[in-house]
């Protein structure tokens, strides 16, 4: 058997990447359409000797004074034995859309208590308090309690446990003008640019803009006075124009745990020899008809790259070298790790770890 050990040498032509149309609503949200957060504290009842115990003060208190309230007075002492109640803290989240009196909301339920299980439970009436600077009383929960994970019994959810009892709209427009917010992947001085003036080609009053960038990640728009009474067509014209999106940023987004590697944009590389951990590449030669008995092995245990023999190369060349090195996606990961940290990849790296 003969082996030859040589130099790969990956060569792609450099294409520019095509730009792209997309609606101005796929990339961007109206100003004031967030999610809110309602939050409270209640007991769950109905546990099975899981509960905090009597000797949870934090409990014990809140359910005398409940069953004062429902005429039932008793001592904080009477319920010392008491091993079915827990102590909750509770969450619902108000969709971006808002939400009206009567809407249902999902619960999160959470012991803070002593309580072992809230498994079986049902969670007691008690109010909602909403956002800051509005606050006040904003919805009823109450239901029977369901575990998220069996392997936290801590931990619940009610369904539709939360009933609006006040309307918690969003405010769209404010003195006849609404902001388009750019979604953070998206957001730079370039789209801002293009979207302001896609809005002004189509919708300009009489040759004057009705919208600007007033940051890389904001465009303030203003409805013109014809249509501020309802400005709900207006914004649904907004939001389906088409705008063209050219590569702007060069990115490498990264996530050891999930072994994922993304590319965009064109980044490049600079002039660069690889050799990671004796990587080879082994084919039998010569084809079509090569001989199991005494082939003759070409092994590849390095890569290099300048495909455009000018001094730059495209990592996504690097990323198919490796790939038909059959190099394991976590040691393409330390190698453009490695590349960035020697100021060999021209593009910002963006390490997630969920």
């Amino acid at each position: 058997m003969r082996k030859v050990t040589c130099v790969f040498v990956c060569s792609v032509l450099l294409a520019c990447s095509a730009a792209h149309a997309v609606r101005i609503a796929d990339i961007t949200r109206i100003g004031g359409q967030r999610t809110n957060v309602l939050t409270g504290l209640g007991l769950v009842y109905g546990l099975k000797g899981t509960g905090d115990g009597g000797d949870f003060a934090a409990a014990i208190r809140p359910l005398a004074s409940m069953l004062k309230n429902l005429q039932d007075p008793v001592t904080v002492s009477e319920l010392n034995k008491v091993q079915n109640v827990a102590v909750v803290s509770i969450t619902a989240v108000v969709p971006n859309t808002g939400a009206r009196e009567g809407d249902h909301l999902d619960l999160r339920v959470m012991s803070i208590g002593d309580a072992t299980s809230l498994k079986g439970g049902r969670l007691f009436v008690c109010p909602l308090t909403g956002p800051i600077p509005n606050g006040g009383i904003f919805a009823l929960a109450e239901g029977p309690v369901s575990l998220e994970d069996p392997s936290d019994p801590n931990v619940g959810v009610v369904k539709s446990g939360a009933v609006m009892e006040v309307d918690l709209p969003v405010k769209y427009v404010d003195n006849g003008h609404f902001s388009l917010i750019i979604e953070a992947p998206s957001a730079n001085w370039t789209t801002a640019s293009l979207i302001s003036k896609t809005i002004n080609d189509a919708e300009g009053q009489n040759g004057m803009p009705v919208a600007a960038a007033v940051d890389a990640k904001e465009i303030v728009v203003i409805v013109p006075p014809a249509e501020r009474e309802h400005p709900d067509s207006f914004i649904s014209r907004v939001q389906q124009l088409p705008v063209l999106i050219v590569p702007t940023e060069a990115r490498v987004q990264v996530n050891k745990r999930t072994g994922t590697l993304i590319v965009t944009g064109d980044v490049e590389i600079s002039p660069v020899v690889i050799s990671h951990k004796g990587l080879t590449i082994t084919t039998m030669n010569p084809p079509p008809t090569p001989s199991a008995r005494a082939p003759v092995v070409t092994s590849r245990d390095s890569v290099a790259l300048d495909t455009s023999r000018q001094g730059g190369a495209r990592l996504q060349d690097l990323v198919n070298a490796l790939e038909q090195l059959k190099v394991p996606v976590e040691d393409r990961i330390t190698i453009v790790e490695e590349l960035y940290k020697t100021g060999k990849l021209h593009a910002k790296l963006i390490e997630e770890e969920d």
